[in-house]
């Protein structure tokens, strides 16, 4: 689950990584025929890619689409904003401003293009992280109360 802190700089044309947590699967063995529940393990694992979209704002269905090259391959995934399974994001760069709201248009141009496109980015001295679990502010219920206001 991502922070609200860390909401406002999701936005299309930030370069964000999430690290999010992924169940492995024990190997089939071929004596058994399933594996069991109980060996399965989770790991974590890093996406670093360019958000093309923030789709929903902050309603419970909300999510943003995070596109990478990978071995020359082009992978895009879309993370939920409020999924358990996001342990982290970190905000490498955002840029000033973009010209639309959905960046789709990036999937035809090459990393060169994409670059001019963007125009200056805004880069982060360290990258902006938060825990996947808010921390709750404190209220202190020792202090006195405010003295109430009078009209004279």
């Amino acid at each position: 689950m991502v922070n609200e802190k860390i909401m406002d700089f999701i936005k299309p044309g930030a370069t964000v990584r999430v690290i999010e947590r992924v169940q492995q699967e024990k190997e089939l063995s071929s004596d058994k025929k399933t594996a069991d529940k109980k060996g399965d393990k989770e790991r974590l694992s890093r996406f670093e890619g360019l958000v093309l979209a923030r789709k929903h704002g902050r309603e419970p269905g909300a999510s943003f689409t995070v596109r990478s090259v990978i071995a020359g391959v082009s992978v895009e995934k879309v993370y939920p904003l409020y999924s358990p399974m996001i342990e982290k994001v970190e905000i490498l760069s955002s840029p000033k401003k973009v010209s639309r709201a959905k960046m789709y248009y990036v999937r035809d141009l090459s990393r060169k293009a994409i670059r001019q496109k963007l125009g200056a980015v805004e880069k982060f001295i360290a990258p902006i992280s938060v825990l996947e679990k808010p921390v709750s502010p404190t209220i202190e219920t020792n202090s006195p109360a405010a003295p109430a206001e009078s009209n004279q």
